[in-house]
């Protein structure tokens, strides 16, 4: 299968895979070689792409996802590999979404303020799947 992920900004991902794991607003779903045709929106969180026994992990603020033809198209708000997320500008992109949620509605303009709670949404979503996957690599001390 042929998943291409793509952003406003850029293209994320273009290649061949084996499946895709992705939550949507119905659940996460699987998807493998001659999945049926789906269109559905896909839920901001972790997606997983094994390509030859290997998973790579994506943090994905949001989308649709078509299947059609052994080939996915996810249209994202944002994504990006777990390996391309850096922590600190992660937490320094909360900590700024923080204050400007601290302040009054009557300081700051309806959109300021829902572009603060999705770029908290964004940073947190990123720090949770860069802490999660740190742990996983991270060895078993030894006794």
């Amino acid at each position: 299968m042929h998943l291409k992920v793509l952003t406003p900004n850029k293209k994320i991902f273009s290649e061949e895979i084996d499946e895709l794991i992705v939550n949507t607003t119905n659940g996460q779903i699987g998807i493998l070689p001659n999945h049926i045709q789906l269109v559905t929106r896909i839920k901001p969180s972790e997606m997983i792409i094994k390509i030859k026994g290997k998973k790579h992990y994506f943090a994905i603020t949001g989308g649709f996802l078509e299947v059609d033809k052994n080939k996915i198209v996810i249209i994202a708000d944002y994504a990006v590999s777990s390996e391309d997320i850096g922590v600190e500008e992660a937490l320094q992109a909360k900590k700024r979404a923080e204050e400007i949620l601290k302040k009054t509605k009557e300081n700051i303009s309806e959109r300021d303020f829902a572009t603060a709670q999705a770029d908290l949404r964004r940073a947190i979503l990123q720090l949770n799947i860069a802490n999660r996957r740190r742990r996983e690599r991270s060895p078993i001390p030894q006794k």
